[in-house]
């Protein structure tokens, strides 16, 4: 019985080691309303990022009849759902990329250091958490939250590290590097 109960604490410990890795932040709260005979229902609906500021990020979507439950929902939902994007240097994207998702379009652009996070709110909230600081990002159509996270994580599923490009080519990742700096593309790592 106590052993049970120690082996329970350890888990629970373990678990709050390992969300205590990610960075959360709030993107969206809406009050949304169910009708029903009596009347309405009012509840809320969350939108949060995850992410470990070293590449992976994830978003979620909870729904709830309270605030803090509406987010935790969506903070599990987010830590369930993670992607890993290959950064450059640690700070910035490796190319240019398109996303998009239902109207909302955006285009990510990999900057130089000391260029700082350029983009619109709900974009923005997803670069912190993912451990970018030099982006330029633009977005157009849809300015909704959902659609822009969205959006942000299509274009981030698009992004492929050099060497993978030099694997598919046939050819070594040097002479890709090579390639890249004779052309005025400043070097990777």
């Amino acid at each position: 019985m106590a052993q049970e109960r120690r082996g329970q604490r350890e888990d629970r410990q373990s678990r709050e080691e390992r969300d205590s890795e990610f960075v959360d932040k709030l993107v969206a709260i809406n009050r949304v309303a169910k009708v029903v005979k009596g009347g309405r229902r009012f509840g809320f609906a969350a939108l949060v990022v995850v992410g470990d500021q070293k590449g992976r990020v994830g978003f979620g979507h909870g729904k709830a009849r309270e605030v803090p439950e509406a987010i935790r929902k969506a903070t599990e939902a987010a830590k369930r759902d993670l992607i890993f994007v290959p950064l450059r240097d640690g700070r910035t994207l490796h190319h240019d990329v398109n996303g998009r998702h239902g109207a909302g379009k955006v285009l990510l652009r990999s900057a130089k250091a000391g260029t700082g996070i350029i983009a619109g709110g709900p974009m923005r909230a997803v670069f912190e958490t993912l451990g970018v600081h030099d982006v330029v990002a633009k977005s157009t159509g849809s300015s909704n939250p959902y659609n822009m996270v969205r959006a942000t994580f299509d274009a981030l599923k698009h992004q492929v590290h050099p060497k993978d490009i030099a694997a598919q080519r046939g050819i070594k990742y040097a002479t890709l590097q090579a390639r890249r700096a004779a052309s005025g593309v400043t070097s990777e790592e």
